[in-house]
């Protein structure tokens, strides 16, 4: 009896076999901004690649340039961007010391009047631009990467770790890298509820904090 072939797990797209290669992150974003990988670049003012140093330790990934970061250049600089500034100080951790990206490069938006609102990147657009994620892991080798949001943490792990049951665990990445899992700060913006707001903005700082305890 013939015993069907063992199938591969299927890897999450920042971890897939095939992603961006280059000597330096400086030079994968040279080979970035042309990208045409997927429709998005027909829309957003130029590719918002990541930026820190080589050498950092913890890799914080977002989901995607807001308008600021879009006009820009750079990514977590709107409001989303400082707030995470200010509870990584809260939490103790220095964010020159860390490499800040995204997963997906290009801003998605729906022109409302003279305003971009945000639109969430699809699966298909996502699995793109692993390309380049990937292509930044596979360069900066970090110790630990923050998986910040839904969409970041569906490019590092795929499906099989869900934000809401595993916000503030520790995961481990196909490649062996440890995952923390937490919210997008543009998340703790959009509550409305002054207590609510408090609650959640305490407990992304507990999940930051996470940071330092793990590189002690």
């Amino acid at each position: 009896m013939s015993i069907p072939p063992t199938r591969k797990p299927k890897r999450p797209p920042a971890f897939h076999e095939e992603h961006a290669e280059s000597s330096s992150v400086s030079g994968l974003h040279d080979d970035a901004k042309n990208c045409e990988r997927c429709d998005l670049y027909k829309d957003a003012t130029q590719i918002v690649f990541g930026e820190g140093r080589e050498n950092a330790k913890v890799v914080l990934v977002g989901e995607q340039p807001g308008d600021r970061e879009d006009l820009m250049g750079r990514p977590f600089v709107g409001p989303a961007g400082r707030l995470l500034d200010q509870c990584l100080h809260e939490a103790n951790i220095d964010r020159s010391t860390c490499y800040v990206t995204n997963a997906v490069k290009h801003f998605k938006f729906e022109q409302r009047g003279k305003r971009r609102l945000h639109a969430r990147p699809n699966a298909g657009e996502i699995k793109q631009c692993a390309w380049w994620l990937g292509g930044e892991l596979a360069i900066l080798r970090p110790r630990l990467i923050v998986a910040l949001g839904a969409t970041a943490l569906y490019s590092l792990m795929g499906r099989s770790v869900q934000l809401t049951k595993e916000r503030g665990r520790i995961h481990t990445a196909t490649d062996g890298t440890p995952v923390l899992v937490t919210a997008h700060p543009s998340y703790l913006l959009r509550i409305r509820g002054r207590d609510e707001k408090a609650r959640q903005r305490r407990s992304f700082i507990n999940d930051l904090q996470k940071i330092v305890q793990f590189l002690d």
